[in-house]
């Protein structure tokens, strides 16, 4: 299927861009990073015709099983990231966001072909939006955990006065900040909307709003951290240091809680 070919193909792209931001860390040059921010975006392009292809060929939303749900979030993450380029000079952060995107998109490949099949429950709109509202706000949180996790870096390396080229190189600390703080305000009503479209549509299917299924609980556990953050910042007024070290730790709270609830605990969310 020329979607997979594609898939694997993006994916080559994914890794030599990790491999060039990283090398301008190692060589503390920003001409680099500037060449793998091309290629992130060429390897977007070619995910994002993968999407197209299977959705051209199966003639449905391409969000269904855990390689699909994997390959998604890497594209949302590589596109926010991207566009997050055309408002702040945090070029470098590519070498701390590329990594993750690569592991998620190299955990999708093992899991290609092994997508659950599309019944008749899963083709409505409800569960369209449900999944990609959904994966989108987690995606963005996982960007702004990777900004939260270069803050955290470079301000203990001002802090212990180690200011070498090194962090010359790095994004402002106030442009960090602020990509930490779009991802969140982004970020949190995507999930809410999408665990609204899914309690709307585990109505429809199962006759209730909440089963208290796992991945239910797990997501609305998180979802309530991730008020409080918002709440924190917002009202507050958390920022900087406390507020990247708080979206590192309820992102690892986040994937730890999804991560328990699919090995460990039985959930009517096999597609995801």
């Amino acid at each position: 299927m020329m979607g997979i070919v594609l898939f694997k193909v993006a994916l080559v792209v994914y890794l030599a861009s990790a491999v060039v931001y990283g090398g301008s860390l190692w060589g503390r040059r920003v001409m680099p990073a500037r060449f793998a921010t091309g290629l992130m975006f060429a390897a977007l392009v070619i995910h994002t015709s993968s999407f197209i292809s299977r959705w051209l060929a199966d003639g449905m939303t391409p969000i269904i099983g855990l390689y699909d749900v994997l390959s998604f979030f890497a594209w949302v993450m590589a596109a926010a990231y991207l566009a997050m380029q055309l408002r702040t000079k945090t070029r470098v952060l590519g070498a701390f966001v590329s990594p993750v995107i690569c592991v998620i998109m190299v955990i999708a490949s093992v899991e290609l072909g092994g997508g659950v099949g599309a019944s008749a429950m899963l083709k409505g709109s409800l569960v369209t939006a449900h999944v990609m509202l959904s994966i989108t706000g987690e995606a963005l949180f996982a960007v702004a955990s990777c900004a939260g996790i270069m803050y955290l870096l470079q301000d203990s390396l001002i802090r212990r006065k180690k200011e070498g080229s090194l962090i010359r190189l790095f994004p402002s600390l106030r442009d960090l900040d602020r990509i930490n703080y779009l991802c969140l305000f982004w970020g949190f009503p995507l999930l809410t909307l999408g665990i609204l479209a899914g309690s709307f549509w585990a109505r429809i299917v199962w006759g209730s709003h909440w089963q208290w299924d796992s991945k239910q609980v797990w997501t609305l556990l998180a979802w309530g951290l991730y008020a409080f953050l918002l709440h924190q910042r917002l009202v507050i007024g958390w920022q900087g240091r406390k507020a990247a070290r708080w979206s590192l730790m309820v992102f690892s709270a986040l994937a730890l809680l999804l991560i328990v609830g699919k090995l460990f605990f039985q959930t009517a969310h096999n597609f995801m």
